[in-house]
């Protein structure tokens, strides 16, 4: 029996996670994720894919994030017609994220088509909602610790990743005529001390290892993000402005309502509204109370609940409220997605109130080389939005602590439950030469054998086992 993988996405980029894994004659797709970025990547989304969807037999996916996610529904309309594996939570914010995505790219097009400013003469949605739903026909759901058979030779178990709710780390068990090999997917591995999540699994032993490194270079201590908070909110109120804050719509919107609801009950800041703008974050935090045993605030869900609720929290459903937003001159905080203001309603936001002065913008997540994120936080006095080049004017305040994301020494503390050396170790999901540098750090720290794949290259993993 031989296994191979082929790394066709999340290779040399943060974006874009997808690993084709072929067990003699079965193939399985780990993770199918949307590129997102540097415009070179986000035209990969709509290349033929490398290989024939019809041709793959299953998908698993570690977590919900557009990026591990988001290209689905193309693969299913393309031909892909399998199962797909991944855990309830996983399975619910899927859901919510890809009926979002489908909508968001069928605005994009009838918006570009309307007022011209795409170079194609009939812009058309990567997918439709009919692909959703179909895409999610497919969906077969696994908890934690339960160990499942997708092939005769094949099995996966999934562990809390501790990076999103629902998000796992994959085990893959491939049993051969004479041995057994593991191969340990890590997903996004989260932070070992976070406010609603838990810390990540121990993993102690596999036989080929694919781990990320969106901060395998960068160090990111965990520090309560309280103080901060207090400083940018205040500030913002001092300036008689609204503060923005562009969030991802699962996990961090969540936090940030735990931590302001705190801090306003402390009298540390305002008691102001807080104007949750972004349907799939409103869905997403209901989510929350309905997968109790998936977080370490479940055993305590009122007070949880009382937690991310302040007096004035108001959920903005319908576009016309969005809108209206606009016509808030200070005192309010709008917590609004995508996190790396990629599209939803915060590009609106972005458009009317990045030219203010006396605003003020948040930005509280990792923002991927291309995005409009990334060029703000690097000082950019402008950005495109709709077409139009926007003045960048309000003040910019980040937070990096808040990150769902391990950062270097929160990487290796996880690597160091390995009690045996991989017999291989591939790097992905970072950028430049920060990948190349963490593996580089594996190998002199840990003794292992790293690689980081290229984009659409592929490995021999076992030979006639």
């Amino acid at each position: 029996m031989d296994v191979r993988i082929k790394f066709l996405g999340a290779a040399e980029s943060v974006t874009g996670s997808r690993f084709l894994v072929e067990v003699d004659n079965f193939r399985f797709l780990f993770d199918c994720g949307l590129f997102q970025g540097l415009k070179e990547l986000r035209l990969r989304n709509w290349d033929e894919f490398p290989i024939d969807p019809s041709s793959i037999d299953a998908v698993v996916i570690s977590h919900a994030h557009i990026d591990h996610t988001g290209y689905l529904p193309k693969l299913v309309k393309d031909g892909f017609s399998g199962p797909v594996y991944c855990t309830t939570p996983t399975a619910d914010l899927m859901e919510i994220m890809l009926l979002d995505s489908a909508k968001l790219q069928e605005e994009e097009a009838n918006y570009a088509r309307k007022k011209g400013y795409s170079k194609h003469p009939n812009p058309l949605a990567l997918y439709e909602e009919k692909d959703v739903r179909e895409t999610l026909s497919l969906i077969r759901t696994i908890g934690y610790k339960e160990r499942l058979s997708i092939h005769d030779h094949v099995e996966i178990e999934f562990h809390d990743a501790g990076h999103l709710l629902g998000s796992a780390i994959t085990e893959v068990f491939i049993k051969g005529e004479t041995q057994t090999k593991k191969l340990v997917f890590s997903g996004d591995i989260g932070r070992y001390k976070q406010a609603v999540l838990r810390q990540p699994s121990t993993i102690e032993q596999a036989d080929i290892l694919v781990v990320e490194s969106t901060y395998g270079n960068k160090p990111n201590p965990v520090v309560d993000p309280e103080n901060d908070l207090v400083r940018i909110v205040n500030d913002a109120f001092d300036r008689k402005g609204v503060l923005v804050i562009p969030a991802f719509a699962v996990g961090r919107t969540q936090g940030l309502l735990y931590y302001l609801r705190k801090l306003m009950k402390e009298n540390r800041i305002p008691d102001v509204p807080v104007y949750v703008d972004s349907p799939m974050a409103i869905s997403s935090t209901y989510l929350f109370f309905k997968h109790l045993s998936y977080h370490k605030m479940g055993e305590t869900v009122k007070e949880f609940a009382q937690e991310i609720e302040t007096n004035m929290l108001v959920f903005v459903k319908t576009g016309e409220h969005s809108k209206s937003l606009n016509e808030i001159k200070s005192r309010a905080i709008i917590i609004s997605a995508s996190g790396m203001m990629t599209g939803g309603r915060i590009l609106h936001h972005m458009f009317n109130r990045l030219p203010n002065e006396q605003d003020t913008f948040l930005i509280a997540g990792y923002q991927a080389e291309g995005t409009r994120g990334r060029d703000i936080i690097e000082g950019s006095d402008s950005v495109k939005i709709f077409g139009e080049l926007i003045p960048v004017k309000c003040k910019i305040e980040t937070i990096t602590s808040m990150s769902g994301h391990a950062d270097q020494e929160e990487l290796f503390t996880w690597l160091g439950n390995f009690k045996d050396k991989p017999k291989q170790t591939f790097t992905v999901h970072g950028e430049g030469k920060d990948i190349h540098e963490y593996a580089q750090a594996i190998h002199d720290r840990l003794g292992w054998n790293v690689t980081v794949p290229k984009y659409q290259e592929s490995f021999e993993l076992f030979s006639g086992i």
